[in-house]
């Protein structure tokens, strides 16, 4: 049997071919770029893991991303917790603006009840004006401030004669409610006529116990305190000083009133020395 091909033959033409032939070439040459890709991706695994490439950590590596995931995970508890604690406000704080508060909330009760209570007053003292004993209008459209015209005085008094003499029709008396009214006395004064005696001292103060912050009480209302004075007046034998013109002044009131008060303070209710007026 004769051969195709010589050994010589053989090695030189048909051993490259196979070798070098296209299925052989193409497996070859998918295995080969399968290798490298597997090296490819072992090689990014270790850069993202910090592992060797048989896939085994560097000593140490543990503990460096433990830490880390423990860093990563307290920092958002600490932040809460500070944030937590922040929102309360300190000792000091909270007491200044408790206190605050507190302060302006009495204060917008206290012109509440006192405005609730002064148009009741005015409401009532307009409804009674028939009587002709006194009426009242606000001075300057103030709710906090009246003026009061007496009417009636007792006939048989001096002060009654004295009226009828000069041509006065009334006396002019000028309330002030404080912020604290009801809870503590306004402050009347006679504007006019001048008067001597009958309780009312320099610049139209009225000495009066119910005026005053011990002998006042919440319960009293306008209408009563006026007519209160209407009495005193003609018991204190007061009489229209016709010497001079000179009208009575809130300034001197204030201060007359001030004096008195700290005088009843000191002996009571009790005619005090001369020497304190």
């Amino acid at each position: 049997m004769r051969l195709l091909y010589s050994e010589h033959e053989y090695h030189r033409y048909v051993v490259p071919r196979v070798f070098f032939s296209l299925p052989f070439n193409f497996t070859y040459r998918r295995s080969k770029m399968a290798s490298v890709f597997r090296k490819l991706v072992r090689r990014e695994s270790r850069n993202a893991d910090g592992s060797d490439k048989n896939g085994c950590k560097a000593k140490g590596d543990d503990h460096k991303s433990e830490r880390k995931d423990g860093e990563i995970n307290s920092q958002p508890q600490e932040s809460n917790e500070t944030r937590h604690l922040n929102s309360y406000p300190t000792k000091s704080q909270g007491t200044s603006n408790g206190v605050k508060a507190g302060d302006e909330m009495s204060s917008s009760h206290a012109q509440r009840v006192r405005a609730k209570r002064l148009m009741k007053e005015f409401h009532d003292v307009t409804m009674r004006c028939d009587n002709k004993l006194f009426s009242a209008e606000l001075v300057e459209d103030n709710l906090y401030e009246w003026n009061v015209k007496l009417y009636k005085i007792d006939t048989d008094s001096l002060l009654y004669r004295d009226m009828v003499e000069t041509g006065t029709k009334f006396i002019l008396l000028n309330i002030t409610f404080p912020d604290n009214f009801p809870f503590a006395p306004p402050f009347m004064r006679v504007s006019a006529p001048r008067i001597e005696g009958g309780f009312v001292l320099d610049g139209g103060a009225i000495c009066m116990e119910l005026l005053t912050p011990k002998g006042w009480s919440s319960a009293y209302t306008v209408e009563a305190i006026v007519l209160q004075f209407s009495a005193a007046v003609v018991k204190g034998q007061g009489r229209i000083d016709r010497s001079t013109k000179k009208a009575f002044s809130k300034k001197e009131a204030e201060s007359a009133y001030k004096r008195l008060v700290k005088t009843h303070e000191k002996y009571g209710w009790v005619t005090p020395p001369k020497s304190e007026g």
